[in-house]
């Protein structure tokens, strides 16, 4: 029996076999980080980094895994855009930095769509799984805006500087068996089989040799190089800045105006 102990659009379920799940939990949207649900990311991220059990497993509420930012809670704003866009940044981001720092490995499940900050959580975990459903799209640039959630850091680590350029510059989307043979996820597991196969990863690593597997995860992390916070940073000033200008907020309104059928 799991037992909830936080609200949507973020939950935490803790799990007798020492799993700590961290739950997307707002289907309706895509599970799309407005301000509200960043700050839930956020606060959630925290309360499972105080108190992370064997291991986490961060995974969604239906179709999609996450579809980036609510663009329909950035238009309109005017020259508070930036402003706006700043926090919804800025929190996801105390979001990504609390999960990065885990002490204990992290299970990362995604299918659907993860677009835009939701790569950056995506691609947070330890161990990564996508079904073949996933499509991995960063879609910034098409809107005027660059990456955040970490996605500029990870992208060049985990698939090389020309693969996250491609990535980055042209939004060319990555199905989940892509993503696995760039190396951007661990494996592929079937649509059907995925939450389960998640929940018996991360419980088995929970169950596994506690000093070794922090030990270990240190060592990588040593290994990564440039410190994420400072470039988490840059990130939020720099999708922050384009937001308040005119370019973005056009291609962020065209992209949500209805499409005209020929």
């Amino acid at each position: 029996m799991s037992l909830p102990v936080s609200t949507e659009p973020v939950r935490v379920v803790r799990h007798h076999d020492g799993v700590v799940e961290l739950r997307l939990d707002a289907p309706g949207r895509g599970n799309a980080l407005d301000l509200s649900t960043a700050e839930a990311l956020r606060d959630r991220a925290s309360e499972v980094a105080a108190d992370p059990g064997g291991a986490v497993l961060l995974r969604s509420t239906g179709g999609n895994f996450c579809v980036g930012g609510d663009l329909r809670s950035f238009t309109g704003r005017g020259a508070e855009t930036g402003a706006y866009v700043h926090a919804v940044a800025s929190a996801a981001h105390v979001a990504i930095q609390a999960l990065y720092e885990l002490p204990v490995p992290l299970v990362t499940a995604v299918r659907g769509a993860a677009a835009g900050g939701g790569i950056g959580l995506a691609l947070v975990g330890d161990v990564v799984l996508a079904a073949p459903s996933a499509r991995f799209r960063l879609a910034y640039t098409a809107i005027g805006l660059t990456p955040d959630c970490g996605a500029s850091w990870f992208l060049p680590r985990l698939v090389g500087p020309r693969r996250a350029a491609d990535l980055i510059l042209t939004n060319r989307v990555l199905t989940g068996d892509d993503a696995e043979q760039w190396g951007l996820v661990s494996r592929c597991v079937d649509d059907g089989e995925l939450d389960e196969t998640a929940h018996r990863t991360a419980a088995g690593l929970a169950a596994g040799a506690t000093d070794a597997l922090r030990a270990a995860k240190g060592l990588l992390h040593l290994g990564a190089g440039d410190d994420l916070r400072r470039h988490l940073a840059e990130e939020a000033r720099s999708i922050a800045a384009l937001a308040d200008g005119r370019e973005a907020q056009n291609r962020m309104a065209s992209f949500l105006a209805p499409k005209s059928v020929s």
